[in-house]
């Protein structure tokens, strides 16, 4: 039997009315929206910089500490240059690439690793399960930020071993919570059914565990991606993050710091920079929780009238 368009409409028309809610709901909350935008003005000016449309960051010592807000120089220096002259607005997109990059890719693994691993302690359980949860339960009896000193003292700084670092401390909260979805979920009937069909544990965990774990970690994930910019630009700023020539947000605080009396820009500016896209994460982490709790969708229509 040849299926024809018609077949596939139910279910595009149902796709396009979830995407049609999500973004009511989204209209609804000017506060996500806010965020949104924000965002989205990050992800542009960081693609525009990736393109090279915002030229090069070259060095002028006759616009050494140039104050901002001085709109007869060129708009790359509208937010004032820094202590070698370099635009601070181009600074700071290029230090928003390196500090949201390194937590996109800190949160992606720590959501991969510490969810699989979850899945797994929760559904097999035994020697396993017992293992996974004790190792992590060693990881979190340490604060976050002092074995992140501990690992990059250790191992030296760089981005590679800031990302391993803040991966393997982050990861332990994905595993307990994704431990606990799959000990609910597992009992559920549907997964009773899978088994007495013949369903295998790889199959089950592919096709029911992880797609009702899902939308719980995810919620974890972008909370988390605040944390990580965070735990990123504490680092940077005591130096043991990113390392010159390289640039992120809490490393031009921390070489603005020694300049806050004579240009207050080269610290604020950066400090502005993390405090609104922190903000924003946490915003939208928020506004995903309720979306994806059916219990919580009276607020997104409360605050639609």
């Amino acid at each position: 039997m040849i299926s024809t368009s018609a077949d596939f409409l139910p279910a595009r028309e149902h796709r396009s009315r979830r995407i049609l809610w999500f973004v009511r709901a989204l209209a609804g909350d000017p506060m996500a929206v806010a965020a949104t935008i924000w965002l989205l003005i990050v992800v542009l000016a960081i693609l525009a910089d990736a393109s090279s449309l915002l030229g090069e960051n070259r060095i002028s010592l006759k616009a050494r500490n140039l104050p901002p807000f001085d709109f007869g120089q060129s708009w790359t220096l509208w937010l004032g240059a820094d202590a070698l002259g370099r635009p601070l607005l181009v600074r700071l997109i290029q230090a928003a690439s390196t500090t949201i990059g390194i937590a996109l890719v800190t949160v992606l693994t720590s959501l991969i690793g510490g969810t699989l691993l979850g899945v797994i302690a929760g559904y097999f359980g035994g020697i396993i399960g017992n293992l996974v949860m004790r190792i992590s339960d060693i990881i979190l009896g340490f604060p976050t930020l002092l074995v992140a000193l501990f690992g990059l003292y250790l191992f030296g700084p760089s981005v590679g071993n800031l990302i391993i670092v803040l991966a393997v401390t982050r990861m332990p909260a994905y595993i307990r919570v994704a431990r606990a979805e799959t000990l609910e979920v597992r009992e559920r009937l549907f997964v009773d059914a899978a088994r007495v069909f013949g369903g295998g544990p790889v199959w089950i965990l592919r096709n029911h565990i992880l797609p009702s774990v899902a939308p719980t970690m995810l919620t974890l994930a972008s909370v988390n991606l605040a944390m990580v910019m965070l735990f990123e630009s504490g680092l940077s700023y005591l130096g043991l993050g990113i390392q010159p020539p390289a640039v992120s947000w809490g490393l031009m605080v921390a070489q603005g710091q020694g300049y806050l009396s004579s240009a207050w820009w080269l610290g604020f500016f950066p400090g502005l920079a993390v405090m609104l896209t922190t903000m924003s994460f946490n915003l939208l982490a928020n506004w995903f929780r309720i979306v994806n709790d059916p219990s919580q969708h009276w607020r997104l229509v409360s605050r639609g009238r």
